[in-house]
């Protein structure tokens, strides 16, 4: 079931506004996976993939950094891409 908001936007725009059942970020100290009522953070990301499963699918964005926000069952993110 799908139960985290994701949003992704970068300078051009919203890339991803959808919600999912599993999110992992490339962190700048490695990869981390955010699920259902995970805690809240702030974190630098790194080169690599964003990966999330929205209605049992997973999509891949490729980014080259940023910086991503996870509270209340949120995660919203701003790259580069």
């Amino acid at each position: 079931m799908d139960v985290i908001k994701l949003h992704i936007v970068s300078p051009e725009g919203t890339l991803v506004e959808t919600t999912v059942s599993a999110v992992t970020l490339p962190g700048t100290v490695g990869p981390f996976e955010v699920l259902k009522d995970h805690a809240a953070l702030i974190s630098s990301l790194d080169k690599g993939d964003i990966i999330y499963v929205s209605e049992g699918v997973e999509h891949r964005l490729p980014i080259a950094d940023g910086f991503v926000e996870v509270r209340d069952n949120k995660v919203e993110a701003c790259v580069e891409v």
